[in-house]
């Protein structure tokens, strides 16, 4: 069992998740109540990294971020290393490529608010912001966890985008799927096998626990 991929996948993915859930809140929120020209083509941007093959996300992830590019320049300046072939590269590269799972369920669940609501409760004095933080994001809390505990399981199994940005570097960049993978090709198939079900046991119990919490609210309200 190859527990120091375990550990950094497990790392990879709460880092993934914490970062993305207020960025799911607030795009959820912009996108649910938002009537502008060119809104399909956001949505379609942010729903893109669900069709493409992770490997086409991760080769212009990687151009994006190499050494010779302006953001790889600006890297190399602030943290005096590069993005590609490092946990900071890979970190933002899981970022991007989560986006769908994190922001998808949000906007549904704050689509489900009815206007009347928020009329309702611009009629009783509630600014927007109160509005938001007392009736609107408890009735989309199901939704938010949902959207966390997808981009958490995504996350621990991601292995195309992870391969072509970061490589697969011991105690760095090497995940649990990339270090599954190598079991494979060195023909240490219960290894492998151990690893595998090890990560399909965590991604059911995250799923099953986000399920049961998202559940357990709707039966209160």
């Amino acid at each position: 069992m190859d527990w120091q991929a375990l550990r950094l996948s497990l790392l990879l993915a709460v880092l993934t998740t914490i970062i993305l859930v207020p960025v799911a809140v607030l795009a959820g929120r912009w996108l649910s109540g938002a009537r502008f020209r060119g809104r399909a083509l956001v949505e379609a941007a942010i729903v893109l990294p669900l069709l493409l093959p992770p490997t086409v996300i991760g080769f212009y992830l990687l151009v994006a971020m190499g050494p010779g590019s302006p953001i790889g320049r600006i890297a190399t300046i602030f943290f005096g290393d590069t993005l590609v072939f490092s946990f900071k590269g890979i970190l933002i590269a899981s970022i991007l490529v989560n986006i769908p799972f994190a922001v998808q369920p949000a906007q549904r669940a704050f689509d489900g608010i009815g206007k009347d609501l928020r009329d309702a409760a611009a009629t009783c004095g509630h600014s927007v912001w109160r509005t938001f933080w007392r009736i609107e994001l408890p009735l989309a809390w199901p939704g938010i966890v949902t959207g966390a505990v997808f981009t958490f399981a995504h996350t621990l199994g991601e292995f195309g985008v992870v391969l072509m940005v970061g490589g697969s570097i011991p105690g760095e960049t090497r995940t649990i799927a990339l270090s599954i993978y190598d079991r494979v090709q060195a023909f240490d198939n219960a290894s492998a096998g151990r690893m595998a079900g090890l990560l399909m046991a965590i991604s059911l119990a995250a799923v099953a626990i986000g399920f049961f919490l998202a559940g357990r609210r709707n039966a209160r309200g």
